[in-house]
């Protein structure tokens, strides 16, 4: 990290199937070991899978739905104030809450029991976007401590 100079963000390309960015950004953070073309083909294989089982809307509309349904708005953060540490609800930025949603959409994906990386995917992309499944309520959990600990809002930073 430079100390003198802001370093822009680098320009992302869209995926070539469904120009769209933001799925071009999932495949490279369920990429493992560099494997770019293993994460696209499982990512394509769960939206053909998504096509197939929804007659009504598009894949991409499904997966951007459960993108949005995920997204969580406020979480916890530690904060230590004379020797108590309290979690304080903190609100989150737009490319945070991105990051959270993809991440606990592949984690849920994986560890869903039996099947292909495709079909998990695409199942909990549907259940996301139903407001189902283990990633929806992975934000339930997340904004439920955010209200519990409401009242901890003063020591935000």
């Amino acid at each position: 990290m430079p100390r003198r100079k802001i370093v822009p963000p680098r320009p992302i390309l869209p995926d070539p199937i469904y120009n769209n960015i933001t799925v071009t950004k999932f495949i490279t953070r369920m990429m493992i070991h560099g494997k770019k073309s293993t994460a696209a083909r499982v990512m394509y294989g769960a939206l053909e899978d998504i096509a197939r089982k929804q007659t009504d809307k598009q894949p991409v509309e499904v997966f951007l739905a459960a993108l949005d349904n995920v997204k969580p708005t406020v979480e916890v953060k530690s904060r230590r104030v004379g020797g108590s540490t309290y979690q304080v609800p903190v609100e989150i930025r737009d490319g945070r809450r991105e990051a959270l949603a993809m991440r606990w959409l592949i984690k849920a994906s994986r560890d869903r029991a039996g099947r292909s990386m495709a079909q998990k995917l695409g199942a909990e992309l549907m259940d996301a976007a139903a407001k189902q499944g283990a990633a929806f309520k992975k934000k339930e959990d997340t904004h439920r401590m955010a209200e519990a600990n409401k009242a901890f809002a003063h020591y935000r930073w």
